[in-house]
C-alpha cells in the first residue's frame, strides 16, 4: 500500500521542532567587549587583541564580544562557554595569509574553533572572509588517481590528460584548515552573518549537540575542492534555516564520521571524554528549511562515516547548478533511516574536470569504502513534491548484501535534457567512494529512475520527460534491477525517443 508521506511524517516532525527549538541566552549576561578596546586595529593583525577580549570575556562570566565596523585580519581564535561573536553592520574579519598564524591541535584549524564549549555562537550581519582563493593555484587543476578511465563510456577520452578543466577544481596549495569548526560543543548559535571563500569546509559542527543555523549566507568558489558550506559529523538536534549557500563541495552534509574519518569504526571513548556535545551513538535529528543552494557535488548530502544516521527533514529547498540534487550514501557500515524530503526543487547539470557526481538530481547508493567489508543500510527515504531538470536519471544502487529498503516517491517530477558535457562525460554511474575499483566510475545507460536490489519501491504520481535530441544511451523510463515489492500509482515514465530498444518500465529479472 503506497502511503500518505503526510501521515508517515506529521508526529515526527512536530516532536523535531518541539526538541530543536533553541534560545540562545547567554545566562543572563549582556555585557559587550568591543575588539579595538583591547588593541585591534583596522587594517592590521589583530588575532591576538580579538582573543584577549574573548578570554576576558569568558572569565566574567559571558557576553558579546563586538567586531566594530572596519577589517580585521586574524588567525585561529578559539570560542570558549558563553561568548558571542558579534560582528557589526560593515565588519570584515579577514583571514591571515600566513599559515602559521592558524592554530594546530589534533588538526589545523581555520579562522573560529572551539572545543567541547557551551552556549557560544558567531551573530550579527558582518562578514567572515577567508580568503581561501590565495591558497591554491589557478594555472592548474586538481586530479588524482581514484577511477580506471577504460571503464568509462569515453575510455580514454573522459578527463583527457593536458587539459585544463574550465569546471575545476582548482590544485590545492598548502592551506589553513576549515573556516569555522566546532568540536564537542552544545548550544550553538550562528546567525546573519556572511561567509566568504572558505580554503576548505566553511562550517564544520562535529559530535554538536544543539545548534541553530539561521539567515547566514555562504559563498565560496566553485573552483575549489572540498570547499563545503555546512558539514555536520555526528551531530544532532540541529536545524538549519533561510541560508544560501555556495560550495565546490557538497552545500549541507549530515555524516555520521568520527574524529578519524578514514577508519571503519568509531572509538566511543571520544566523546566520554569531554563534558559538551553529542553523547549519543547516532547523527540525528536535523532540520533544514527554506535554504539556497549550489554545490559542485550534491546540493544536500547524507551518508558517509561509522556512526548511524536518523531522523532528517529537508523541505522548501531550491537546489541548481549542482553536481547531484540529493545524495544519501550508505558506504560505511552504518545505517541510514528516516530521511524526509519535501517541496524541493532540483537543477543539476554534468561538470568537466574531477568532480563526483553526474547529475543525478536523487542519488542513493549502499556500497562499501572500504575493502573486505559490507556496505550499511538505506531505509524509509521519503521524497515528496519534488521538481527536478538534469542530465541524468534518479539513482537507486543497492547491492545483494546491502540493498536499499522502503523508497516512497510521489508527486515527482523529471526532465532529463542534454547538456554541454553530456557527449564528454555523460552515459556513466559514478558511486565513489567505494573500494571496488569496477564500481568507483563505469559505463551504464541511463533510464529516468534506476533501481538495483530495493526492497521496497512506491512511486506515487511520477511523471517523466524526455529533452530534444539525447543520445541513445538514454534508455528507459524505468529500470528494475533485483527489485522486490515495486508498487505504483499514476506513473508515466515514457522511454527516451532517441532509444531504440527502450522500454517505460524494463525490468531484467524475472517478474
Amino acid at each position: 500500500m503506497l502511503v500518505s508521506f503526510t501521515s508517515v511524517t506529521y508526529h515526527r516532525r512536530t516532536i523535531c521542532l518541539i526538541t530543536l527549538l533553541l534560545v540562545f541566552a547567554l545566562n543572563g549576561y549582556s555585557k559587550d567587549y568591543d575588539i579595538l578596546d583591547y588593541g585591534a586595529e583596522d587594517g592590521k593583525k589583530s588575532t591576538e587583541a580579538i582573543q584577549d577580549a574573548i578570554d576576558l570575556c569568558h572569565s566574567e562570566g559571558g557576553g558579546r564580544v563586538i567586531v566594530p565596523q572596519g577589517r580585521f585580519i586574524t588567525g585561529t581564535l578559539v570560542l570558549k562557554d558563553f561568548v558571542l561573536l558579534h560582528l557589526e553592520q560593515g565588519a570584515i574579519l579577514e583571514g591571515s595569509l600566513d599559515r602559521e598564524d592558524y592554530l594546530q591541535t589534533f588538526r589545523l584549524h581555520g579562522m573560529v574553533f572551539a572545543e567541547d564549549a557551551t552556549n557560544i555562537g558567531i551573530t550579527g550581519s558582518g562578514t567572515i572572509q577567508a580568503n581561501g582563493i590565495h591558497f591554491y593555484d589557478t594555472t592548474a587543476n586538481h586530479t588524482y588517481e581514484e577511477f580506471d578511465r577504460k571503464l568509462t563510456r569515453q575510455g580514454l577520452d573522459y578527463m583527457p590528460e593536458g587539459e585544463f578543466y574550465s569546471d575545476g577544481p582548482y590544485k590545492r596549495l598548502p592551506k589553513p584548515g576549515m573556516t569555522l569548526s566546532f568540536f564537542h560543543c552544545s548550544q550553538l548559535t550562528l546567525k546573519d552573518f556572511t561567509l566568504l571563500d572558505s580554503p576548505s569546509w566553511a562550517i564544520r559542527m562535529a559530535y554538536v549537540e544543539e545548534a541553530s543555523v539561521d539567515n547566514i549566507r555562504i559563498f565560496n568558489n566553485l573552483m575549489i575542492p572540498n570547499s563545503d558550506g555546512i558539514h555536520l559529523t555526528a551531530s544532532r538536534n540541529v536545524r538549519i534555516n533561510n541560508c544560501h549557500i555556495r560550495g565546490g563541495d557538497d552545500a549541507i552534509v549530515m555524516t555520521g564520521f568520527a574524529i578519524e574519518e578514514d577508519v571503519p569504526d568509531f572509538d566511543p571513548e571520544v566523546q566520554k571524554a569531554t563534558k559538551y556535545g553529542n553523547k549519543s551513538e547516532y547523527a540525528e535529528n536535523l532540520i533544514v528549511t527554506n535554504c539556497q543552494l549550489q554545490s559542485r557535488s550534491a546540493g544536500i548530502r547524507v551518508g558517509y562515516g561509522q556512526h548511524p544516521i536518523r531522523r532528517c527533514t529537508f523541505s522548501n529547498i531550491q537546489i541548481y547548478g549542482s553536481n547531484r540534487g540529493i545524495g544519501i550514501f550508505a558506504h560505511d557500515k552504518s545505517h541510514i533511516e528516516e530521511l524526509h524530503f519535501s517541496n524541493i526543487s532540483i537543477e543539476t547539470r554534468l561538470h568537466n574536470g574531477q568532480w563526483w557526481g553526474n547529475a543525478e538530481p536523487i542519488h542513493l547508493s549502499a556500497v562499501s569504502r572500504f575493502p573486505g567489508l559490507s556496505a550499511g543500510s538505506i531505509k524509509d527515504v521519503y521524497f515528496h513534491q519534488i521538481t527536478m531538470v538534469g542530465e541524468h536519471g534518479i539513482n537507486l544502487y543497492g547491492l545483494e548484501d546491502s540493498p536499499l529498503e522502503n523508497i516512497h516517491m510521489s508527486r515527482m517530477k523529471l526532465l532529463i535534457t542534454k547538456g554541454v558535457e553530456t557527449e564528454s562525460y555523460g552515459g556513466n554511474f559514478d558511486l565513489r567512494p567505494v573500494a571496488d575499483p569496477q564500481l568507483r566510475l563505469f559505463k551504464h545507460d541511463i533510464p529516468g529512475l534506476y533501481a538495483q536490489n530495493v526492497n521496497g519501491l512506491y512511486l506515487d504520481h511520477f511523471h517523466l520527460e524526455w529533452g530534444e535530441d539525447l543520445p541513445s544511451f538514454f534508455t528507459h523510463g524505468i529500470w528494475l534491477k533485483d527489485v522486490s515489492g515495486f508498487e505504483k500509482v499514476n506513473v508515466n515514465s515514457p522511454h527516451n525517443p532517441g532509444s531504440k530498444d527502450g522500454k517505460p518500465i524494463y525490468r531484467n529479472q524475472p517478474d
